[in-house]
């Protein structure tokens, strides 16, 4: 690892005045002290010496493949030839002098601890050698629960709803402190998370279970909590999607969802958690890519609509902290203008760092011409640039870029972060029907145990397909379990198997996945209930499976289908631990959906 005296020599003689200033995160307070005044007066410093093509690359936060800086596998370094036309992170960072870069699994840069770790190291080193010794932001979106992009043996704590149905909000700043400490650990220093969008739409295909609930009060009380857990770890919190992603049913990634809330409603139902993420010091907001009329009616989505980012977020809320992009490459922000065109707009209308575009070349070039042209000022990239670099002042990274491998096995996944996502699971989980006190189940009555059930691509939250995770900590509570993949689609002839090895057992236990009227996992579930034999439903992911299944004599709803949910769930069923989640949103009935099944705060005890 590089020296502190290398970095030092970086950074043109600026590192002690920057990190005598403002020890709050740069978005936490509009702080106008002597050391705040200091810090800002050498970062702008820093500023005016920055060429054009350097600033322009500050605003943008980019992926790039490869588990190493410098020596990626060839098949990273085709993808990233292909992608971003340079082989490696160090060549990336060169190139286009990238303020930022996210991780993601599937860009392979996720392996284990200690990799990342070295990963971190490798890119600071390029930035701090080829950028005026400027460190480079890493991002990743570690939200927990059904989107993670660093696996174990690092700590995985529940997802946003499974915290929402425990209720509490020191579980909530206990999450973030740790998960904080962790991603601190490797190197990543902003986190997109939490999810501050109210889920009040159970249609909503994109949200869901990443919200805390529907209840915007509950959602702003669990938002401001872990946004003070993780910025106490010096980690940048993000709440995300502003205004507000909770009510569509069209997924951004994919579309341009409408939200039709009128100005009152917004004011009462999505305005609430990001207004409390404000008031908690949030260091960096991601916008949504969704059109909101009753905000601002020209067609544009939020992300580049001037009216709603720099009107209601900036002068409105009187937030001043970092603005960041939901991915460019999502077709939510692409619908309406060309790829050349979002950049640029983006920037016009109040965003600080660009995330992810599709093209980096086809983005930076754009936005480089927009300044040779007089759309955009040097003094519009300047307030973006200075706030970015405030950030990475208030997280001590120009004077601890690097991270250490010790500090790694020191932090990452130990035994006491483990115990405390487990004693936080254990109070999620939410028992909503148990006819004839069915749960627990004994092992004297039903020791022998069928686990059945979809199995959903795995986040990194998994060490296997649910079945598995659930029947091997079934067996591990004293039951004699086995798991039969039956996925989120059974076919006749897999529902049959299932029936047949259903007669053989004494209580079945049947993990659904995003049950409707006419799915096949409802016939599934209706068949097994048929042969006489207890069946236990589980919600692996959303709470409202339970409306279409009346016939189950005990469900569950355990919000996620990660190992530490899944566990929870497996000592909920065996009687090792009491059911203490509410649910932190309505379940309306199947056959009437205008009416409530089971309202907010229900949920069963033994």
């Amino acid at each position: 690892m590089p020296s502190r005296r290398t970095f030092l020599a970086g950074t043109a003689g600026i590192t002690t005045a920057l990190t005598i200033g403002n020890p709050a995160h740069a978005g936490a307070t509009n702080d106008k002290s002597d050391k705040s005044d200091k810090s800002d007066k050498q970062l702008r410093a820093l500023i005016s010496r920055m060429t054009l093509p350097e600033k322009v690359g500050q605003l943008f936060v980019t992926r790039v493949y490869g588990h190493s800086a410098t020596a990626p596998d060839q098949a990273d370094i085709d993808a990233n030839l292909k992608e971003l036309g340079v082989r490696t992170a160090a060549e990336l960072v060169a190139r286009y002098r990238v303020g930022g870069i996210i991780y993601f699994t599937w860009a392979h840069n996720t392996r284990d601890p200690h990799q990342i770790a070295d990963l971190s190291n490798g890119i600071q080193k390029a930035s701090l050698e080829r950028q005026r010794g400027l460190p480079v932001l890493i991002s990743t979106d570690q939200e927990h629960g059904i989107v993670c992009r660093v696996g174990e043996p690092a700590t995985l704590f529940p997802g946003a709803m499974a915290v929402g149905a425990g209720g509490s909000r020191a579980d909530a700043r206990t999450l973030g402190r740790i998960a904080g400490q962790e991603l601190r650990a490797i190197g990543v220093r902003q986190n997109y998370s939490p999810v501050a969008d109210v889920n009040v739409n159970p249609a909503n295909p994109v949200i869901g279970v990443r919200s805390f609930g529907s209840e915007p009060d509950a959602v702003a009380g669990l938002v401001a909590a872990e946004v003070a857990g993780y910025q106490r770890s010096q980690v940048a919190a993000t709440a995300k999607h502003f205004p507000g992603h909770g009510d569509t049913s069209v997924d951004s990634h994919y579309g341009f969802p409408v939200i039709t809330h009128t100005r009152a409603q917004w004011d009462a139902l999505d305005a609430p958690p990001f207004r409390a993420a404000i008031r908690a010091g949030i260091d960096s907001i991601m916008t949504a890519h969704i059109q909101f009329p009753a905000l601002d009616d020209s067609g544009d989505p939020a992300t580049l609509s001037r009216p709603i980012l720099t009107g209601i977020l900036r002068e409105e809320l009187g937030y001043d902290g970092v603005v960041v992009t939901d991915s460019l490459g999502m077709e939510g922000v692409r619908t309406k203008y060309g790829d050349d065109r979002v950049p640029v707009l983006a920037l016009k209308a109040g965003v600080d760092q660009l995330l992810n575009p599709p093209s980096l070349a086809v983005a930076w070039n754009a936005v480089l011409k927009a300044v040779q042209e007089g759309e955009l000022t040097e003094e519009r990239l300047d307030a973006s640039i200075l706030r970015i670099l405030r950030l990475k002042a208030g997280l001590r990274l120009f004077e601890s870029p690097y991270v250490s491998q010790a500090g790694v096995t020191r932090t990452v996944g130990t035994a006491a972060h483990l115990a405390a996502a487990d004693r936080i699971a254990e109070r999620t989980t939410t028992l909503l029907v148990n006819e004839g006190r069915l749960l627990p189940l004994s092992r004297r009555r039903h020791p022998r145990l069928l686990v059945v059930g979809a199995d959903p691509a795995s986040p990194s939250g998994t060490t296997g397909p649910p079945t598995g995770v659930l029947a091997t900590a079934l067996t591990e509570l004293g039951f004699t379990a086995t798991a039969l993949s039956t996925g989120t689609t059974p076919s006749a002839t897999t529902i049959a198997q299932a029936v047949a090895a259903a007669r053989g057992v004494d209580a079945v236990v049947a993990g659904t996945y995003n049950v409707t009227a006419t799915s096949a996992q409802k016939t599934l579930v209706e068949q097994l209930v048929a042969t006489g034999k207890p069946v236990v439903a589980v919600a692996i992911r959303n709470p409202y499976d339970v409306a279409h299944l009346p016939s189950v004599r005990a469900c569950l709803a355990a919000y996620s289908w990660t190992d530490v949910e899944l566990r929870a769930a497996a000592r909920v069923i065996a009687g090792r631990v009491e059911p203490r989640g509410k649910l932190p949103v309505p379940v309306q009935r199947a056959d009437e959906p205008t009416r409530v099944l089971y309202p907010v705060g229900y949920g069963l005890s033994y």
